[in-house]
Formats: structure tokens, sequence, C-alpha cells
């Protein structure tokens, strides 16, 4: 299957005038610019703009359902504030309608996360919004979630239980993350030697984290005050993990002195008000000043809180707040899949990578728009 006559936005290289997609078993085989011989699956686009698949780095999407309760909200296991053997698949609900707004907007994968209650939530599922099953739409594990600052403090405060403060939030992290390591050392020893030395008993939260400490996947810490931003980064040394900073709401106040660390914020919900004190120095400039110092940075809604299907319409927000235009679109296409760490597979139109696209004939930004239609896996889905 060709996809012809497109104004093509690849995102990994220049936009293509007058562009084809070939299509095969799901992947994008090839493209490239000119004229073709259609043939009878090929579709003409007529000049319209053909983009991937937006993605959305960090959501809570059919972990918290539509019509938030008790009974569709499994988001947060608060009754242990440090749970990395948590996995977000088993509570997400692909039946939840938010699944179809988001696809009917172009946002075709996600990173759908535990909350952040606990000093350590669990492990984060990116997955494709069309399916049934979960297991089907799954990408990978995409890494472990961390959370610093209020959220935490908040919930083991009304419990009377520990952490109530920033010190002992990042304290249980260290805590967890040590216990693992040494885990993995005498894992390491027992199999080296298993003759004399005794395997470790099972424990399921160490076994979560060793894919962390291996560098096989990301740590993701909640962070929207300057100093949890730092304090992330801190424990991410000490424990050579690859971090991404979630929030990153003040950003704009220690840009500078975030670009030497090389390491990418995820900034969002923007379409939201300051409705706690860490988000008091909140601004829609926060991506312009991380992006104008070479910090990568991804755009989210962190649905609910923000509906998913407005994800373009906050990158438009971090337009209008000095954003450019480019950029902005870059962050929820390929940037987003490279904080999320699933770009071999999305967030551009490379052979290779899923067929995941969305033709538009307006603006793919604007607030009015929707795409004509939208491909998950080279499927069109309604």
């Amino acid at each position: 299957m060709k996809l012809y006559h497109a104004h093509i936005y690849p995102m990994d290289r220049e936009p293509i005038e007058n562009g084809w997609v070939s299509i095969q078993d799901g992947k994008i085989t090839e493209l490239g610019q000119g004229e073709i011989v259609p043939g009878p699956e090929d579709r003409d686009l007529a000049g319209g703009m053909l983009l991937p698949g937006f993605v959305d780095a960090h959501t809570h999407l059919g972990i918290i359902e539509n019509g938030i309760g008790f009974e569709g909200d499994d988001c947060n296991e608060a009754s242990d504030p440090f749970t990395p053997q948590l996995r977000a698949i088993d509570g997400i609900n692909p039946m939840d309608r938010c699944f179809a707004e988001a696809r009917r907007r172009g946002i075709t994968a996600v990173l759908s996360s535990p909350g952040s209650a606990n000093a350590c939530g669990g492990q984060i599922a990116a997955i494709k919004t069309a399916g049934r099953r979960i297991d089907s739409m799954l990408i990978r594990t995409a890494g472990v979630k961390f959370a610093l600052g209020e959220n935490p403090k908040s919930v083991y405060n009304d419990r009377d239980e520990t952490p109530i403060t920033r010190m002992a939030t990042a304290a249980l992290i260290r805590e967890g993350l040590a216990a693992a390591r040494r885990y993995r050392s005498d894992l390491a020893a027992h199999e080296a030697d298993p003759e004399n030395l005794d395997a470790p008993e099972f424990d399921a939260k160490h076994e979560a984290l060793l894919p962390l400490l291996r560098g096989e996947c990301k740590a993701f810490f909640h962070c929207h005050r300057a100093d949890d931003m730092f304090t992330a980064l801190r424990i991410a040394k000490e424990f050579s993990l690859d971090p991404v900073l979630i929030h990153g709401t003040e950003g704009h106040l220690i840009a500078d002195l975030l670009a030497p660390e090389k390491t990418g914020v995820i900034i969002g919900p923007l379409l939201c008000d300051r409705c706690k004190p860490e988000l008091n120095h909140a601004e829609l400039h926060n991506g312009a000043a991380l992006h104008r110092n070479g910090v990568p940075i991804a755009i989210c809604t962190d649905h609910p809180e923000v509906p998913l299907q407005y994800l373009p319409l906050s990158a438009a927000a971090a337009v209008k707040g000095g954003l450019p235009y480019d950029a902005a679109l870059y962050a929820i296409t390929l940037g987003a899949a490279k904080l999320a760490g699933i770009d071999d597979r999305v967030g551009s139109i490379t052979p290779g990578k899923d067929a995941d696209l969305q033709c538009y004939r307006q603006d793919p930004l604007g607030f009015l728009t929707e795409p004509e239609w939208v491909m998950i896996d080279g499927e069109i889905v309604p």
C-alpha cells in the first residue's frame, strides 16, 4: 500500500513535498518524492499533510477511567509508599471511551503511568491507543515511576505514616534502589558460584527494579519544583539511572542549569490552574525557555488532568508561550517518543517504524482541526 501526493512531515528530516509512503504488514517500508504509478490499494492524499501519530509521554489513560470515581481509579496504591512491583498494564481498561477520543485527535501512542502518591508508584506502560486487550496494545514497559514533592508528602501525612517530608521521600527511593542493587549483586554471586552461595530469596520489588539498574528502561521522576528536579538528578547519578523529569514546572527558572545535564523534561499539563503551591511558577513560556537552552522536551496532558484529545492544543499553548511551532510539533511526535524510550517504533515517518500516521487538511495544532483519518499499525482506526 502506498500513500501518495502527500506533504509529508517525517519529523526526523525536512518535509517532503509531493511525497509518498509505502506500508507493508503494518510497517513503513519506504518513502520518497514524486509521481508513482498507483495500484488499486494505494491512496491519493491530494496534497494532504501526512504526519506521524501524536505521542503523549505522560498520561494515566485507562488507569484512571472516564468519569473519575473509586471504581475506575486504579492509579495509586496508597497503602505502601514504595511499590515498584506494580504494573500499569494490570490496571488499564482499554474499553475506556477516552481511547477513542485520543484516536480521533491523532494520538496513537501514550505512556500510561501509575500515579504520584508513592515515592515509587510502579512500572509505566507504553501502549497504542487502539485495541481491546492491553497485551496486544503494549509497546513495552517504558520505565519506573518515582515521585518527589508534595504528592507523597500529602498522601502519607494524611495517613500519619512516612514519608511526610521531602527528605523521607528521597530516602525511601534510595533505600529501595540500594536494596535492589544488593539483590542484584547477590544474584550475580550465586550465578558465579552456585555450589557455595545460595540465591537470595525472591523479592518482587527488587526484581522490578533490576531492568532499571541495568539501564534497560528509564527512571521517570514526577517533580514540579526546581529543588525536586535536582533531587531527581542527584538520585539518578548515585544509581546510574537514565532519568526523565515529568512536569518540570519550574524548569524555566533553572533552564541554564539543566542544560548541561542532557536530561529531558516532559512538561505539562499546560492548560490548568495553579491548584497547589508547587504550581505557583507555572508559565506557558516554560517549554520555550527549556528549548532555548537546549533541554530536550516533550509536551503532555497528564490525562485526565487535561483530557488527552487536547494534546495538540497544549502544544499550541506552548507556541503561544514562545516555543517555535516546529519544536512544538516535534514535542508531541519524535521528541515525545524519544523521552518515552519508544522512538524505535513510533514518533516519525521512518522506514522500519510502525505505520502510525494521520492526515490533515488544516493546521494540525488548530483548535478546530481534526485529522481526516488516523492509522495505527497500517490500519485506519475509528
